[in-house]
């Protein structure tokens, strides 16, 4: 089987993962997803991998990089990524269907965006000069 690359963003997170046939083995940035970030972004990342169970699990190796954004974004960018990588390698509906039920957000990527500062105001996009009348 060839390899499937896909990618997954998250405010400014890219994480690219590549799946090839092998015998479970996650890595991201050439660490072992056991050593990755701290235990609730392991159970974020793993939550695509239990949904569609054990056998094609531990049948397929993820390579993934992932670099900007903080520890969060990178979270929700890689799980984007395995989530998209394993529907393409399983060609099933019912997988799409069971991570859409689950999490819109397995399959479909939040676009919101940091909403940027406006020109000759003040540092914040919504906050206003005061005035004084005096």
């Amino acid at each position: 089987m060839k390899a499937i690359q896909v990618s997954g963003k998250r405010k400014s997170s890219v994480a690219r993962a590549t799946l090839k046939d092998g015998d479970g083995i996650v890595r991201i940035n050439n660490q072992l997803l056991a050593n990755f970030s701290n235990k609730m972004a392991r159970e974020r990342i793993n939550e695509p991998l239990k949904i569609v169970g054990m056998e094609t699990a531990q049948r397929v190796n993820f390579d993934i990089n992932v670099n900007g954004g903080g520890w969060q974004s990178q979270t929700e960018a890689i799980r984007l990524a395995i989530a998209r990588a394993l529907v393409q390698y399983t060609k099933s509906d019912k997988l799409r269907k069971d991570f859409l039920n689950y999490d819109r957000h397995l399959l479909i990527a939040d676009t919101r965006r940091n909403e940027p500062c406006k020109p000759n105001d003040s540092g914040k996009p919504r906050k206003k000069r005061q005035k004084s009348y005096r």
